[in-house]
């Protein structure tokens, strides 16, 4: 799959030091009228969880075909990398971690 420029289709931001979320629009993508978010929680400590992803996809549905949601998996990773990008800028001046160690974390503290 092309990398996918998802400034274009986003369709609400929030972030901040504690977390938040971005949903894009997936109709450019092929799926007619659908959403896809990311989103962190705060873990506590200053420390956030791993970025999770959901859709409206496999959300609406009891049973999606293997095809759709391996190409939905594959959106997914790509969103949760630049949403990871974005809370974690690479000059930012505390050590910074990988988006690796960071699916390695809790998604909640709770």
């Amino acid at each position: 799959m092309k990398t996918i420029d998802f400034e274009s289709i986003v369709t609400r931001k929030e972030i901040t030091s504690r977390g938040g979320g971005i949903e894009i629009d997936l109709t450019t993508l092929g799926f007619e009228g659908e959403r896809m978010s990311a989103y962190q929680n705060y873990l506590g400590g200053g420390m956030l969880g791993r970025v999770c992803s959901n859709d409206t996809v496999r959300a609406g549905q009891s049973f999606v075909e293997e095809s759709i949601c391996r190409e939905l998996d594959e959106i997914a990773e790509q969103l949760r990398k630049y949403f990871f990008e974005l809370t974690n800028p690479e000059d930012d001046e505390w050590e910074s971690q990988s988006f690796e160690q960071n699916q390695k974390m809790p998604a909640s503290a709770y």
